[in-house]
């Protein structure tokens, strides 16, 4: 999701010679992708961890929930890190205790020491958002739209394909393995990292407190914010209530297709997110709130298609592509609104939209999970265009309740 969770602003930085190399900026993309893939890879094992610890698909499914929540908590805890503190230093702690809390989640013996690892893990994957800001400070001002740019491929493509590599993994060696394998992937990257990336110096002298306090200011100040906060929320509701019982509706009649067939989904939410970059030239063109309102429209469409067909593979590998094309064209709509409130506040700014999100998902997650024990699949794709249509209805607000306080 973010894919969800792939933009975080960039943080002002101060003026100093550029470091970037071709090495820094290929570490820098995969840092971010394989930090943010440690958020997804439950999500089509989830059949597989609730038969090996005896437990509900209800118990199991509640394991995206926790990552989730521990993404939007740790994305507004640990927002002002990157500005005030070495990023090099940030990246090397966290990511380091990341590496920690997947061997963890690899050899948990129960589903709440599972639970408990998975919203570690939620707070530490946080780690991919300093890896953006991390190639902003390294570039040449007349390269930095182009590395960021890198960067930001290698967090969407972590996310998008973190599903299709732990479906094949799962299948093949079990969950634990993949737990333990993406362990070693972020050691391995730290590793890496603390040779290569240099020191890079803070951004503000402000103090930590300081700025945690201006980021709620910022959400009582503007109401613009607030309405994107609201409508990407409600999409990431639909979005994530999705993907998070993905493995136990493909696992049931009439499908019975394991769990690389629900990692596989990945590549067709690849597909819908990587043409949803598009939506950012169409929003300069027609402008960002023609962009959200056919995008929530679109979410609204496709999961009201499966609902009518339930039972259709094919139908829902295509819903699964646009549904994705919506949510991220949608994002991107978004942030192109959020950023042009204070450019001197982006970073902050982003912190709420991003948070939103992930409480959205949070959200999504333990709703369609129940929904899924007591009503079934279709059940899970009306919440999902209900919680789209609302999106627009907040979008379709008179255009005086965007206007900041």
């Amino acid at each position: 999701m973010t894919s969800m969770t792939t933009l975080h602003a960039l943080p002002a930085v101060p003026s100093r010679r550029a470091t970037e190399t071709p090495s820094h900026v290929a570490l820098l993309a995969a840092g971010a992708g394989i930090s943010v893939a440690s958020l997804y890879y439950n999500q089509p094992l989830l059949d597989r961890i609730a038969h090996d610890l005896a437990v509900s698909p209800a118990a199991s499914g509640m394991l995206p929930t926790l990552t989730q929540v521990g993404y939007a908590a740790g994305i507004f805890l640990f927002a002002p890190l990157g500005d005030r503190l070495d990023l090099r230093r940030v990246i090397l702690v966290k990511g380091s205790a990341l590496a920690v809390v997947l061997a963890l989640a690899g050899v948990a013996p129960s589903i709440h020491l599972l639970g408990a690892a998975s919203l570690a893990i939620g707070l530490l994957a946080t780690t991919a958002q300093d890896f953006v800001p991390a190639a902003a400070a390294l570039a040449a001002p007349e390269a930095r739209g182009k590395t960021v740019g890198t960067a930001m491929t290698g967090l969407l493509l972590g996310i998008l394909l973190s599903r299709v590599v732990s479906g094949i993994v799962g299948s093949a060696f079990g969950w634990r393995t993949m737990y333990l394998g993406a362990s070693v992937a972020v050691a391995g990257l730290v590793a890496i990292a603390s040779r290569k990336l240099p020191s890079m110096p803070r951004a503000s002298g402000e103090s930590y407190g300081a700025l945690l306090r201006s980021i709620a200011g910022l959400a009582v100040r503007f109401a613009p914010l607030r309405r994107a906060a609201l409508a990407q929320a409600l999409l990431s509701v639909a979005f994530s209530g999705f993907w998070s019982t993905l493995a136990l509706v493909l696992a049931k009649p009439p499908f019975h297709y394991g769990s690389a067939v629900a990692g596989a989904f990945g590549l067709a939410g690849a597909a819908g997110a990587l043409v949803a970059p598009l939506a950012g030239s169409l929003a300069d063109r027609r402008g960002p709130e023609s962009i959200v309102r056919a995008g929530s429209l679109l979410v609204a469409l496709s999961f009201l298609a499966m609902a009518a067909a339930p039972g259709s593979i094919a139908l829902l590998v295509a819903m699964t592509l646009l549904f994705d094309l919506g949510v991220h064209g949608a994002l991107i709509a978004h942030q192109s609104i959020v950023y042009a409130l204070d450019p001197a506040a982006r970073s902050r700014l982003n912190a709420v939209l991003v948070s939103a999100m992930f409480v959205g998902m949070a959200a999504g997650s333990a709703i369609a999970t129940r929904l899924f024990a007591e009503y079934g699949p279709r059940s899970v794709m009306l919440l999902g265009a209900t919680a789209a249509l609302l999106a627009l209805v907040v979008r379709l607000l008179p255009a005086s309740a965007q206007r900041g306080a």
